[in-house]
C-alpha cells in the first residue's frame, strides 16, 4: 500500500514538473544558447535594466527591459513565429518575460539558464 502511494505522488510530481514547461518553449544552460543561437535565427532579448545592458550583453541583444510601462508593446512589435532568445541578470525576470510571450502567442522561445550570471560563468563572450 505504501509502495502504490508512493509511486502515485511521484508519477504526480513527474506529470506537474513537465507541465511547467509549456510546449515551445526551452530553458537552456549557457553552451547550448550560445550554439542554438548560432544555428538557428531568432530575436535576442535582454530583459536587464539599461544599467545593467550597458555593463556588458551577448552580441546581437536588444534591451526590452521587463518593467518599463511600454514592454508588452515593445514585445507585441516581434515576430510570434520567429523564435525568441530571452535572458536577464539571473533568471527571475526572463522567467516573468517568457510567461508574458507565452500568453501572447509566441511559437519558440528559448530561455538562457541562470542568465548572465551563469553566460559569464561559462566564459562567454559578452558585448560591451
Amino acid at each position: 500500500m505504501k509502495r502504490a502511494l508512493y509511486l502515485a505522488v511521484l508519477f504526480i510530481s513527474l506529470i506537474s514538473c513537465q507541465a511547467q514547461q509549456k510546449e515551445g518553449t526551452e530553458l537552456i544552460n549557457p553552451t547550448e544558447f550560445a550554439q542554438k543561437i548560432e544555428i538557428e535565427k531568432g530575436k535576442i532579448i535582454d530583459v536587464r535594466t539599461p544599467k545593467e545592458y550597458k555593463s556588458g550583453c551577448i552580441d546581437g541583444a536588444v534591451n526590452i527591459h521587463l518593467y518599463d510601462k511600454d514592454f508588452g508593446e515593445r514585445i507585441d512589435k516581434l515576430d510570434k513565429n520567429e523564435t525568441v532568445y530571452v535572458y536577464c541578470k539571473a533568471g527571475g525576470r526572463s522567467a516573468e518575460a517568457v510567461e508574458i510571450m507565452q500568453e501572447k502567442g509566441f511559437k519558440h522561445i528559448v530561455e538562457l539558464d541562470g542568465g548572465m550570471d551563469a553566460w559569464n560563468e561559462a566564459a562567454k563572450p559578452v558585448k560591451k
